[in-house]
């Protein structure tokens, strides 16, 4: 599964919007009106999901899954 669908799926399951509504051009906070404590929860998945941590600094400019995707994918 590409790191997308997989990054949806976790998104799904902490926030609640349709799988279509989530591109790479979404923002969490405005665009999927995600709140703090959301977010929070699909970091910590994803974290646990590829085996790395997100620093502090990274988390909060964290604004689209695009962002997401980067930090997955220089991570990994």
């Amino acid at each position: 599964m590409a790191i997308l669908e997989e990054v949806k799926e976790i998104i799904i399951k902490h926030i609640n919007v349709n799988k279509e509504d989530i591109t790479l051009d979404s923002k969490l906070n405005e665009d999927l009106d995600a709140d703090s404590i959301e977010i929070a929860e699909v970091v910590m998945d994803i974290e646990e999901k590829y085996g790395f941590e997100f620093s502090d600094e990274d988390a909060v400019n964290i604004e689209k899954i695009s962002d997401l995707i980067k930090h997955i994918e220089n991570n990994k």
